[in-house]
């Protein structure tokens, strides 16, 4: 059966959702996607994966900035069904009303739990062991749809969220498959979510990205690893940002403060926390580029020992 989607996305995640779309042979008409942005130190403008992605396959894109006032060339593409993922703004319900098959949104937690914009993050953070993909039907409320299916991924002891957000793309990417045709035929189950369960993983605000040492050993190094590849975590050595790229956790008993440098220890370069070390591996010094642990014991690091972060 020939319908019309419309896809709506913006980050490499929704690209991994249109691709399947198109490798199933759906019609996509349109593709809905944030606006270019400025980035990197020339703050050149860049488009979204799911745009690079969608003008390579000849795909009209529409980027409004507002698309609760702006949503009239999407009304024009005549939609049987909207497919979202990761959009990154609120969809009117007027908008939402028009697909004769309405509605679809696939998110990147396990629904009820993490709702919201960076709910990959907030898994790794929180420490939780499993994580998943789900798909929703679309309402005014953020994340709040009727559930039609789940699919579900482990969330290794030292995964990153860039780890986790793999595994996630294939896991979408495959549940959207099994499910489209079920929705297209009608035959799709939808379950409301139980609201008592609801919990949200918010965007990282720039407070979030600052590690706080002075907890116990798991909590610091899953914060680290849940902002690891982005937007990474931070504290300050001498006034100055020190960002940490990778690390590994190492169980001891030992009688430095939280957050003391420690110099090289197994391999990496070691900070104290209650219950053992954060040994950093790779790092970036305010300014600088980004450099491996030896470095940095054979540099700054070698007058910081003792130091304690902030």
């Amino acid at each position: 059966m020939s319908i019309r989607i419309v896809f709506m996305g913006t980050p490499d995640i929704a690209c991994a959702m249109l691709e399947q779309l198109l490798k199933d042979r759906y019609d996509v008409v349109g593709v809905v996607t944030q606006p270019d942005k400025k980035a990197g130190r020339k703050q050149e403008l860049k488009m979204s994966e799911v745009k690079q992605k969608a003008l390579s396959c000849g795909i009209e894109v529409f980027q409004p900035v507002s698309i609760q006032e702006d949503y009239a060339p999407i009304l024009a593409w005549k939609p049987d069904l909207i497919v979202t993922c990761a959009y990154g703004q609120f969809i009117p319900q007027a908008l939402l009303n028009v697909p004769r098959y309405g509605s679809i949104n696939v998110h990147a937690s396990l629904l009820p739990k993490l709702r919201g914009g960076a709910p990959i993050h907030w898994a790794v953070i929180q420490g939780m062991k499993t994580t998943g993909m789900s798909i929703m039907r679309m309402v005014a409320k953020m994340d709040a749809g009727a559930v039609m299916a789940q699919k579900a991924v482990a969330i290794e002891p030292d995964d990153t969220t860039g780890d986790v957000y793999e595994k996630l793309k294939v896991c979408g990417a495959e549940l959207l498959h099994e499910s489209m045709e079920t929705i297209i035929k009608g035959q799709a189950v939808f379950k409301e979510q139980n609201e008592a369960e609801a919990t949200f993983g918010y965007n990282i605000s720039k407070e979030d990205e600052k590690i706080d040492f002075h907890r116990p050993l798991t909590e610091v190094y899953n914060h680290i690893r849940g902002l690891i590849p982005f937007p990474v975590g931070y504290a300050i050595l001498n006034g100055k940002k020190i960002k940490f790229h990778k690390v590994r956790k190492k169980t001891a008993v030992h009688h430095h403060a939280d957050g003391e440098l420690c110099g090289m220890m197994d391999g990496g370069y070691a900070i104290a926390v209650s219950g053992g070390y954060i040994l950093l591996e790779e790092l970036q010094l305010e300014g600088k580029a980004k450099i491996d642990a030896k470095s940095f014991a054979n540099g700054q690091g070698r007058n910081a020992i003792g130091n304690i972060l902030d």
